[in-house]
């Protein structure tokens, strides 16, 4: 959160102009004007010390400090297990470079990456060797083929197969999909490896959500979220034939800006953090305290002479030990920085410190004004143990910090009332930067609308109920799933958040809690379910379950989150539509997307699906409820 002194002000309250008074300074600001009155002294100890740093330098070459506890297992580096991958490792003949390890998932790796022949970062998955994950991954590169070729075309003809049926013009949804820019097999020491290569993206919807402290991000943000998950689903399951089958806020990415200059800001970043660190260990001797945030009292011959007498007593380390993983490093996030704007426009400079960054010896004039504060001592730490580990990557909503901040609830009487200030954001003069795109994401667990690959689907909080009850399903079933995460957007909980108790198992509870909000389950799914029997009675009555509080949508919103009733009658109007219990009777993602509470999506405004009626089931679409037979394979 924002500090209360900070001249940063949140989209809900606008910075206010304040006249006949200078600007205040920030503690890192001033850290900055520093430089010129420590830097000489530094840089001639650090003149001194060179030999000492070059032996520093080599032993960080070659060890590793990684925190194995928080990585991969070491164990798992073996045949048919992941590959040992490094940075600057070479790729598809010298094509692409590795520059540093992201993070790391059951299936994979995941590195950021130069394309050498493009010129551009990407990001790099490199799967693990076995047999199982291989073919996962094949499976995977084949959906994503599908999504990146099928945006090319625009066939109207057949409608038997949804990659040759009715189809959007140019493909908009197609923008809302994660691209696939490249796949090859690297052969490494552990076995051939499956990679795929992606563009670099920013942080999930999870992120944003805990940004607001889960109590619900502006509306002015979900409803652009909500459109475009639609459009992505739309043309997934309309034009591709594809299910995603795990739609959540944790699959759904933010785009960032410049790709490029977050690259560079890091690695200027860990390269004063290097710099940093070197320096204190060459003074852990004498110089045992802090540098001074003042200009150095002594004269330059005591100073001199205290520096050289702590560089003869630098404490001998112990070598760090040699080991195959890397520590992850992801790329910083303003989501999770309250300093990232103004980190970013020192180290950039955008505010005019760019030469001072470059001069005098490529950086060490900026690490001496730096270490001249014991703020920045402390905020450099702050940064390496925080909030790098924090996000996969960066994210930011048209470059404007005004946007970046968690609403101010200091003025909101009830805690549930996080819509209360939706007036004051549509008022905000900052209203045309406030823009925000995303992209769906992980089409791992995804698969065809003829042939499916499991009925293990969804995760448990977007869970719809032919899955639960072990009925057939289809492409109706990410439409459940998304309207429980647009709930969870606009309120910052769970739609659906089910428990066990003595007597009944998280499932009742779950088919319990959907009874509440949206009434009895129809008799198509109790007489067509495989598990029906094991939560209801002859007469379709709960087994374990008796006593109920029904609590319709519209009433959740108005009594719990303190909505004004028209706003929630109109939210609630554009939800249970996805929420229709038979699957055969939800409402498709085209034309949902054509639904009144989208009209004023930001930059949006004018963007319908022509060929799809509001409220109408997605019947016609092969695959909307159950798995399409007859087929061959895919």
């Amino acid at each position: 959160m924002v500090e209360a002194n900070s001249a940063q002000s949140s989209i809900y309250n606008p910075p206010k102009q304040v006249m006949h008074n200078p600007p205040v300074k920030s503690k890192l600001s001033l850290a900055l004007e520093n430089e010129s009155k420590v830097k000489r002294q530094l840089q001639d100890q650090i003149s001194i010390s060179k030999n000492n740093q070059d032996s520093i330098d080599d032993e960080d070459e070659d060890y590793s400090s990684c925190d194995e506890k928080n990585e991969e297992s070491l164990k798992d580096y073996k045949p048919g297990g992941y590959h040992p991958a490094f940075k600057g490792e070479s790729y598809k003949d010298n094509r692409y470079n590795l520059v540093r390890k992201l993070g790391w998932g059951h299936f994979s790796t995941v590195w950021l990456a130069k394309d050498n022949l493009k010129n551009i970062h990407v990001a790099m998955k490199i799967v693990r060797s076995d047999k199982v994950y291989t073919e996962a991954a094949k499976d995977e590169i084949k959906l994503l083929r599908s999504v990146t070729n099928s945006s090319g075309s625009n066939n109207t003809s057949s409608s038997s197969s949804p990659t040759r049926g009715p189809t959007l013009s140019l493909s908009p949804g197609s923008n809302y999909i994660l691209t696939l820019l490249d796949d090859f097999v690297h052969k490494g020491q552990n076995g051939n490896h499956i990679v795929m290569v992606f563009e670099v993206l920013g942080e999930n919807l999870l992120a944003l959500i805990k940004k607001y402290e889960h109590r619900g991000i502006p509306l002015i943000y979900v409803k652009q979220i909500a459109k475009q998950l639609l459009l992505g689903l739309d043309y997934m399951h309309r034009k591709c034939g594809i299910i995603h089958t795990d739609i959540k806020p944790e699959n759904v990415l933010m785009q960032i800006g410049d790709v490029e200059m977050i690259v560079e800001m890091v690695e200027l970043l860990d390269k004063q953090k290097k710099d940093f660190k070197k320096l204190q260990r060459i003074n852990s001797g004498s110089l045992n305290q802090p540098i001074p945030s003042k200009p150095v009292s002594t004269s330059s011959s005591e100073f001199l002479n205290r520096s050289n007498s702590s560089l003869h007593r630098v404490p001998s380390r112990r070598p760090r030990r040699h080991t195959v993983i890397t520590n992850s490093q992801p790329l910083p996030s303003p989501l999770s920085s309250v300093n990232f704007f103004e980190m970013k426009n020192q180290l950039l400079g955008t505010t005019g410190t760019a030469n001072s960054i470059n001069s005098n010896g490529g950086g060490n004039s900026f690490t001496s004004s730096y270490l001249a504060s014991k703020s920045f001592s402390r905020n450099l730490e702050n940064i390496e143990d925080n909030e790098l580990a924090k996000s996969l990557s960066s994210f930011e909503i048209s470059n404007n910090p005004i946007a970046q901040d968690p609403p101010n609830y200091d003025n909101i009487d009830n805690d549930n009332s996080m819509m209360s200030s939706q007036s004051d954001l549509e008022d905000s003069t900052h209203l045309e930067d406030s823009r925000i795109q995303i992209k769906i994401a992980d089409l791992g667990n995804a698969c065809w609308y003829d042939e499916h690959y499991t009925n293990s689907i969804q995760t448990r909080e977007y869970r719809s109920p032919e899955v639960i009850l072990g009925s057939s399903w289809g492409c109706s079933a990410d439409i459940w799933s998304a309207a429980c995460l647009i709930f969870e957007l606009v309120t910052g909980d769970f739609l659906f958040e089910p428990s066990e108790g003595n007597t009944y198992a998280k499932d009742d509870d779950h088919i319990a809690q959907m009874i509440e909000l949206l009434g009895e389950f129809p008799s198509y799914l109790l007489n067509n379910s495989r598990y029906a029997s094991k939560f209801f009675n002859a007469k379709g009555q709960l087994r374990n379950i008796s006593k109920l509080k029904f609590w319709p949508l519209k009433d959740v919103f108005v009594e719990k989150y303190k909505l004004p009733k028209d706003e929630a009658k109109d939210l609630a109007d554009f939800l249970l539509p996805m929420l229709t219990i038979d699957p055969r009777k939800r409402a498709d993602a085209g034309g949902l997307v054509n639904h009144p509470w989208l009209n004023e999506s930001l930059g949006m405004e004018n963007i319908v699906v022509s060929d799809r009626k509001l409220y109408n089931s997605g019947l016609d679409i092969p695959g909307w409820s159950q798995e399409v037979t007859g087929h061959p394979r895919h």
